[in-house]
C-alpha cells in the first residue's frame, strides 16, 4: 500500500514537474550532462514519447535503471516496440531496447557511475529494473533529425500529454 502510494506520488511529480522541465532542457541542449532523452513509440497511440533518463551511455550501449520497473509507461512502450532513440548532448542515436529483469539494478547504477541520478532513482523508485539499449553505430551525416522517431515521421502531438 505504501509502495503503491509512493509510486503514484513520484510518478505524478515526475510527469507534471520534473520531466517537462528536463525534457525541454535536453531538447534545447542546455541540460546537465548527466541526463539524456529516451524516445519510445506509444504502445497505444503510436506517437513518439520522450522521457528524461540518466545518461547511461557506455560506447554503443546505453543503460537505464528505471524507478518503477514495468509500471513505467516508457518501459511498457519499449517492450511493445523495442526500437528507440536516445539523445545525449545534441546527438540522437537509434537503438534496440532490452529489459533485463535478472540484472542487479543497484550494481548497474554503481557501474554507470552517476551518483546523483542513482541516489534520486533509489529514493523515488519502488521497483528498480535495468534496460539495455544496443545502439546502432553513429551515422556518417552526424545528428539524426528531430522530426524522426525510430524511422517514423513525428506528428505535431504535444509530447507532454498523457503517456502511452
Amino acid at each position: 500500500m505504501i509502495r503503491d502510494r509512493k509510486r503514484r506520488l513520484t510518478t505524478a511529480l515526475a510527469r507534471t514537474v520534473v520531466n517537462p522541465v528536463m525534457r525541454r532542457a535536453i531538447e534545447r541542449g542546455i541540460a546537465p550532462p548527466g541526463y539524456a532523452l529516451l524516445e519510445t513509440t506509444g504502445r497505444k497511440s503510436g506517437l513518439p514519447r520522450r522521457t528524461p533518463v540518466g545518461n547511461g551511455l557506455d560506447g554503443d550501449t546505453f543503460w537505464i535503471v528505471t524507478e518503477h520497473g514495468r509500471s513505467a509507461a516508457y518501459v511498457r512502450n519499449l517492450e511493445a516496440d523495442p526500437r528507440v532513440r536516445i539523445k545525449v548532448g545534441r546527438r540522437w542515436r537509434t537503438g534496440t531496447a532490452v529489459v533485463l529483469p535478472e540484472d542487479d539494478a543497484r550494481e548497474r547504477q554503481r557501474r554507470i557511475g552517476r551518483r546523483f541520478n542513482a541516489a534520486v532513482v533509489r529514493l523515488m523508485g519502488t521497483d528498480l529494473l535495468t534496460v539495455r539499449v544496443d545502439l546502432e553505430p553513429p551515422t556518417l551525416a552526424g545528428d539524426e533529425p528531430d522530426d524522426q522517431v525510430a524511422g517514423q515521421p513525428q506528428t505535431s502531438a504535444d509530447p507532454d500529454r498523457k503517456r502511452n
